[in-house]
């Protein structure tokens, strides 16, 4: 029997500790470091911080330091100009720049040791199996591919990213263009939630990447490939989207209402609609398993009661909407924007949604309000119909029958691999 390795924690996921122990090797670091070094070059060049002059022009060499100008958040910058290129690094971007060049040689090596495991395991595997292993091996690579094309515009004033960037948090392109730190945030929460993805996918596949000492590590085994596993999929998908876009939308509401000085009222609505339903959809959807666990404590208390209470307002209020005096501070739903779409007054309780009537309205009244309000009103109700979806993509979910009712009874699998075959591990079985 294999030695049973326990699956880690919330924290060992959030602080990407498996990618980490797997860059750490000497050959990855230096692969780490080219592939950060080149994307930030690449990006710098992208967003006009760095203009190379081949032939060299007729400038001057010197360097600046500019103490202060608008916005405020580019300063202190560093100005350098020689006849070989000009260099500007201003403050806000530069953190924005080294954070995600980090995160993207992070992703992109641990996307390389994980496909190129798959693809020698692939010369002793089945044609299926090794095909499977080797799409999901890529998925990070894609991941990251995909970031790094989105973070090129942290520096840039004009890019496409910043109208689908405004379209998913309900703000507008201007008030991004003058408030262009929100891109920033934004880039880099999309890119962490992808290597939280990819943190996720190695506990799957972690028998398939050599440990520092040159052996494979036990992993659980992934869930069948059925129509099941599919729809949870999709489930957790849309979740997991909807959930980041919709707490940031909060940040997004600051570029024009003042956080400092907004109402008690407007900030429950912040507090209640955008980070609980959000943080709701994003630990059900990414950590499935922990937050089932730390549900299971906590839903049989009474602090667990008033938190079902406040999914079900929450959930109420997005996916149906609230009435005029709540709309008229902040507040508002799915009906709300409806009625403010065709022109009825906050009096009324009409609010607007900030986007014209068309596909990135509907897509964001689909995802935003009725998925997310949806899933927290079922998860306050019914926390067994909720999660069920969403644990048939979880190995070993479907080895323990769900009764009908009681969140107790909800398998939170932590299955190792014993000779092929999944077992759950003991504290599962109580």
């Amino acid at each position: 029997m294999a030695e049973r390795r326990a699956r880690p924690g919330i924290w060992a996921l959030l602080s990407l500790r498996h990618s980490r122990a797997l860059v750490r090797r000497p050959r990855f670091f230096v692969l780490a470091i080219v592939i950060a070094v080149t994307y930030a070059l690449i990006a710098m060049v992208v967003g006009a911080m760095l203009q190379i002059f081949w032939p060299p022009a007729h400038l001057s060499s010197f360097w600046v330091i500019l103490t202060s100008g608008t916005p405020s958040w580019d300063y202190p910058a560093l100005l350098t100009v020689n006849p070989f290129f000009v260099l500007g690094l201003p403050f806000l971007p530069t953190l924005f720049m080294v954070f995600t060049s980090a995160g993207v040689g992070l992703g992109m090596t641990v996307a390389v040791i994980l496909s190129a495991s798959l693809l020698r395991r692939r010369k002793t595997s089945s044609a299926r199996p090794a095909a499977v292993g080797t799409a999901a091996g890529l998925t990070p690579a894609l991941i990251a591919l995909v970031t790094l094309g989105a973070c090129c515009s942290t520096t840039a004033a004009a890019t496409a990213g910043i109208g689908l960037t405004a379209q998913a948090t309900g703000t507008s392109t201007s008030a991004l263009l003058l408030n262009n730190w929100y891109l920033g945030v934004f880039q880099l929460v999309i890119l962490y939630v992808a290597l939280l993805a990819q943190e996720q996918l190695l506990t799957v596949y972690g028998a398939l990447v050599p440990s520092p000492g040159g052996t494979a590590s036990p992993a659980v085994v992934p869930p069948p490939l059925d129509r099941r596993f599919a729809a949870g999929a999709i489930l957790r998908v849309a979740l997991l989207a909807a959930g980041v876009t919709w707490s940031l939308a909060m940040i997004a509401d600051w570029l024009t209402v003042n956080p400092s000085t907004a109402s008690p009222g407007t900030w429950a609505g912040w507090i209640l609609q955008h980070q609980l339903v959000g943080f709701a959809a994003i630990l059900n959807a990414l950590v499935p398993v922990p937050t089932y666990r730390a549900l299971l404590r906590l839903l049989s208390t009474w602090s667990g009661i008033i938190l079902r209470i406040l999914l079900v307002i929450a959930g109420v209020s997005l996916a149906i909407g609230v009435p005029p005096p709540l709309a008229a501070i902040g507040w508002h739903g799915f009906v709300n924007e409806l009625l403010g779409a065709a022109g009825v007054s906050t009096a009324w309780g009409g609010v607007s949604p900030g986007l014209p009537v068309g596909a990135a309205l509907l897509v964001r009244w689909a995802a935003q309000y009725l998925l997310l309000g949806g899933f927290a009103i079922a998860l306050g109700l019914r926390p067994v119909a909720a999660l069920r979806p969403i644990l048939w993509t979880v190995a070993g979910a479907r080895e323990t029958p769900v009764p009908p009712s009681g969140i107790a009874a909800i398998p939170a699998p932590s299955p190792p691999v014993s000779e092929g075959r999944l077992t759950l591990a003991p504290e599962t079985q109580r």
